[in-house]
């Protein structure tokens, strides 16, 4: 038996072809660990059939559901708020500064409100959830996105570097999510931002990997806690995928056109992936088109690491 408790259905199967198959899945291919457990018979194509002759009738996936997106104000967090509230959900960000949610409001348009707080911090991780509480009395869909890292090699790693990137991608992703829990009901969905740096080796970047081999680990082994609940837990890991977080790397403005550069020339694709769609893959893990997919770490890279 699953970790959900129960067999797939040919509707489920056909949920994650209609995904596989569309345009919101540009930048995934390779994806040999995207899983659900139901032997391939013939009945399943009339429920794939089916489902893809529904996707072109049907909009708005997230419709009524309650969503927070820590780290919202740029890059992922941003492009995956504008996406959850045209797919129907009403979101809450976060984010450290306020000019910076305040100009993310303006361009998510509606159904947002923006909370300054910082995931580290545990106070504030309470009141950005009795806000949550007391405005909407439930949270449906997380998006742990909120995290970040610097490239600093093996012997110039310092104590402070440590803490600062375990704090907020380790720390306070772990107590992000623990804290939702009480707020989110039967059947809800939490994406985890990982990285493809979960698996692959980077040079000057063992802090922030580590990091996100963590992120990952959480995803495989909170779905075993929250199996009662059926509330799904999976990891979405991002390949190169230039943003704003980027120019807190330390590079040159040279220096940084010179490593997406590199970096391309390694993707089968050719090129590398945009925020937007990275939020596409996030929105299939929220949405019910993802219900038996479960534990799951969605490498959104072009093909990067499955090479």
């Amino acid at each position: 038996m699953t970790a959900l408790g129960r067999y797939g259905q040919g509707d489920e199967v056909a949920g994650m072809v209609s995904y596989l198959t569309s345009p919101e899945a540009a930048f995934v291919t390779g994806a040999r660990r995207l899983m659900v457990v139901l032997p391939l018979e013939r009945h399943v194509i009339k429920f794939v059939i089916s489902k893809l002759d529904q996707e072109n009738t049907m909009s708005q996936k997230l419709s009524g559901k309650v969503a927070l997106v820590t780290g919202g104000t740029s890059g992922i967090g941003l492009a995956t708020a504008k996406r959850f509230v045209t797919e129907g959900a009403y979101v809450f960000i976060t984010g450290r500064r306020q000019p910076e949610l305040d100009a993310a409001v303006n361009e998510i348009g509606k159904n947002v409100t923006d909370i300054q707080s910082d995931v580290s911090n545990l106070a504030d991780l309470d009141r950005l959830y009795a806000t949550i509480k007391q405005e909407q009395g439930r949270l449906d869909l997380l998006f742990a996105n909120a995290g970040g890292g610097e490239l600093i090699p093996l012997g110039s790693i310092t104590e402070e570097h440590f803490d600062k990137t375990f704090n907020t991608n380790v720390k306070g992703l772990l107590f992000t999510v623990q804290k939702a829990l009480p707020l989110m009901p039967e059947g809800a969905s939490i994406i985890l931002n990982a990285s493809t740096t979960s698996i692959m080796g980077t040079l000057s970047f063992s802090v922030y990997s580590a990091t996100k081999a963590a992120v990952r680990s959480f995803a495989r082994n909170w779905i075993f806690d929250l199996k009662d609940r059926q509330i799904r837990v999976n990891a979405v890991s991002p390949g190169v995928t230039p943003t704003p977080a980027y120019n807190l790397l330390g590079l040159s403005e040279k220096q940084m056109k010179e490593f997406v550069e590199s970096q391309a020339k390694n993707i089968p694709l050719g090129r590398v992936g945009t925020p937007d769609e990275i939020a596409k893959a996030v929105v299939f893990l929220a949405s019910d088109d993802s219900s038996f997919v479960n534990g799951i770490e969605l490498f959104v890279d072009g093909g990067m690491a499955q090479i």
